[in-house]
Formats: structure tokens, sequence, C-alpha cells
């Protein structure tokens, strides 16, 4: 068995064409599609088993447990490109230490960040405009998902670690296990036990622990892997490479949520109540289709890496090539698909409110042209960071994600009204993939990738 797993298997190290390329990065990809699905069904449960209210509150407090959330993305994409470039380089050993370094640093943190936020997680509601029912709701499933954060930012961290360990499948398995009791308890807490927003809060937690404790666990005793867990060597020089590296990623997540933020505030103000579950609704369509960018960025960033290391240029340049055709398809499946499932999926979260489904369906009708674009500047901010250029990385993402949609968000609606907020997304995905492809130009002489 362990022979045909070696014969069967991919390393970092070898020449990548379509298929090995599909192959490496496919189960990177399904585990970010089965990690958005999850938050769909949560979605469908607490909209159609607990009410709109506190559907509303999950979508409005949510964008703040990303943030806290996201410093495991932080610490897992930028040490991944560190301990697969060390690792080209020849420097096993090394490798190994930030490794064990980098696990011992996303558990600590966790610990204090969900310490802080339980703390004051009422006040951060309130500052964000919740109130009365809402304010409560936000309260309650924050901070129950608070108390998994820890193993929460593991498993973000492992999603990107297991890559580099050439053990992409690992990160697959545990995200259909944690997220099969996710699902498991979504259907017992709240559509059985009828124990509301605070059930499905536990249903979420529940998968989120056992997600962050099976890749500890394997890591920690004897593996496969070319990774494990030792006793941890301090290396500030290396953590602060790590987490530099990979503030692009936390970034594009704060970006993100503090645009959700906005996104809420002014739909509250253009169409109210409403308008917010709109716009959760298509957040959960949305995650699904840029889990598919963002899981390859995340499968091939420590390939790419690993070359640059080792100092294959032209692998570096099959990899740029081949990744851009691939996106280039990938977006207009993308975008037409979307399209044509714009009611069906719609209808699985407000069906039974026709006011409210009639505008999700003509919001995501228009949201969706942003499928087009966005696929591009997700992988060129991965790029960046795999080459360990976390700076190019988090102005891409910085610009794409905070700087660009947040101006557009606050413009256009002056414009056009309601639809300007839903047009937003397209006019700052173009202008990322401007700046992206200026990027691309202007180093690759710094890289030599083309």
């Amino acid at each position: 068995l362990q022979e045909n797993e070696m014969k069967d298997s991919i390393q970092l190290s070898d020449h990548f064409g379509y298929g090995r390329l599909i192959r490496f990065t496919i189960p990177s990809i399904l585990m970010m599609i089965f990690t958005s699905i999850y938050g769909v069904v949560d979605g469908f449960f607490v909209s159609n088993f607990v009410g709109k209210t506190p559907f509303a509150a999950v979508n409005f407090i949510m964008p703040f447990l990303m943030v806290v959330g996201a410093m495991g993305f932080m610490f897992g994409t930028g040490g991944s490109a560190l301990i697969a470039r060390t690792m080209g380089e020849g420097k096993k050993e090394k490798a190994q230490e930030i490794f064990s370094l980098l696990v011992y640093a996303v558990a600590v943190s966790g610990i204090v960040i969900a310490a802080l936020s339980v703390l004051f997680l009422r006040q951060i509601a309130s500052f964000l405009g919740a109130e009365g029912t809402m304010l409560e709701n936000c309260v309650v499933y924050g901070r129950i998902i608070l108390v998994a954060l820890p193993f929460l930012m593991l498993q973000y961290a492992f999603s990107s670690l297991a890559v580099t360990a050439e053990k992409p499948k690992l990160g697959l398995i545990i995200t259909v296990t944690a997220g099969l009791l996710n699902i498991t308890g979504d259907i017992l807490f709240t559509a059985v036990f009828r124990w509301g927003i605070i059930g499905a809060a536990m249903a979420t937690a529940m998968g989120q622990i056992v997600g962050g404790i099976v890749p500890l666990v394997y890591f920690a005793g004897k593996n496969s892997s070319s990774l494990r867990i030792g006793k941890p060597k301090w290396d500030g020089k290396a953590l602060m490479r790590a987490c530099s590296n990979g503030v692009s990623e936390l970034m594009s997540n704060i970006s993100m949520s503090i645009v959700g933020m906005l996104y809420n505030a002014q739909l509250m103000r253009y169409a109210g109540e409403n308008g917010v579950a709109a716009y959760g609704t298509i957040m959960y369509v949305d995650f699904i289709f840029l889990a598919v960018f963002i899981g390859y960025a995340t499968g091939v960033a420590p390939v790419i890496s690993y070359h640059y290391g080792a100092g294959n240029q032209k692998e570096l340049n099959n990899l740029l090539k081949r990744s851009a055709l691939m996106i280039l398809l990938a977006s207009g499946a993308m975008l037409l698909l979307s399209e044509l499932m714009a009611a069906p999926l719609a209808g699985i979260f407000v069906g039974y409110d026709a006011e409210l489904l009639q505008m999700t369906v003509h919001a995501y009708s228009i949201y969706a042209i942003s499928f087009l674009f966005c696929g591009f500047s997700i992988f060129g901010s991965a790029f960046f960071t795999a080459l360990g250029d976390g700076l190019t990385s988090a102005i891409i993402s910085f610009l794409r994600t905070l700087i660009f949609e947040s101006a557009s968000v606050m413009i256009l609606p002056l414009l056009f009204g309601l639809n300007g907020i839903w047009c937003a997304i397209i006019v700052a995905e173009c202008m990322s993939v401007l700046v992206t492809c200026l990027f691309f130009v202007a180093k690759r002489r710094e890289y030599h990738y083309f």
C-alpha cells in the first residue's frame, strides 16, 4: 500500500503538465469548495429553521469572525511559502523547525485572540451597527464560534501546510470530516431539537474543533509526510518572514470583512433588512465560486515556492502560463453557470419570501459578472506570496478587496441607487486585474518567470 502511495504521489520537485497540475491542486480546490458548502448549509438551516432576523445577524457578525480567523491563513500561506522555498534550497531540517514553530505560534495566538474577542464582542457588534434582537443574536452566535477559534486557525493554517508536506489529500479528508459533523449538527440542533441560533453556532464550532485537532494529531505523531511537529526552536526572523509574507492573505480577509461591513451599512440604508439578507445569500454562493480560485492558488503556491527556491526559472514560466489558461477557462465557465443558477440558488435560502427572492436573483445576476475577472487577481496575489514577495501580494490584495471595492460601494449607489451596490464588485475586480497585470510585467526581470 505504501509502495503504491509513493508511486502515485506527486512531489513538489516534479515537472507539472496540465494533468499533474490538476491532480495536485484538486484536493485543495475541493477542500475550499466543501468549506464553502458547509457555510452555505449553515445559512440554509439558520434562514429556514431559525428565521430571517437571526439569518441577517449571522451575516452581520460573520465579517468580524472572518477577520480574527484569518490569522490562520496568514501563518499558513506565508509559512508554506517559506518552508517550500527552504526545502527547494535543500535545507530539510531547517524547514522542519520552521514548520513546528509556526504550528505553536498559530495555537498560542488563537487562544489570545479568542479570549479578547469573547470579552469585547458585544461592544464590537454594537459599534458595527447591530442593535436590539439582532445585537443579541450576534453576541450569542459569535461567542460560541469564538470558543473554537484556535482550532479554526489551525485548520486554516494546515490547509496550506499539508500541501507543502506533499499531503494535499489530507486537508480534503479533514475538511470533509469536519463538514459532515457540521451538517449533522445543523440537522440535529436546528431542525430536530430546535435550539435556534445557539444550535447553529454549536454545529459550526463542533466542525471547526475537529478540523483543527485532526491535523494537529497527525503531524505531531509518526507520519509519511515530509514534515512533522517537533520541539519548537525559536527563530524570530523566520516567524517575521512568514507573517510578513502571508500578510496579504490576512489583509485580503480583513479587507473583505471591512467591505462586507460597508455593504451591510449601505444595504441597510438603501434596502433595509432585506438587502442585508440578499447580500448574505449572494455571499454564500460567492464563497463556493471563489473557492475554486482560492483552492487552486493554495494548491499550486508551494510548487511555485519550491521551484523558485531551486532556481528553476523554466518551471516557473511553465506554472504561470498553464495557470493563466486554466483560470481563464474556469472564469468563463463560472460566469455561465452562475447566471443559469441564480434563481435556483437564491430560492434555496429565501424562497419563502417573494420580494426578497426577486431582489436576490436580480442582485446576483449582476454580481456574478465579477467571476470573469476575480480569478486572475487571486492567483496573482498568491503567486507573489509564493515567491516570498509579500509586499506586492499585499498591495494587490489591499487594492482589490479594500480600496477599489470600498470606493465603488460608496460612490456607485450615489449614481445608480441599489444597483450601484451590486455593480461595485465588477468595477473593483476590473481595476484589480489591471493592477495585477502591471505587477506581473514590472516584476518579470526580478523573478524571471517569463
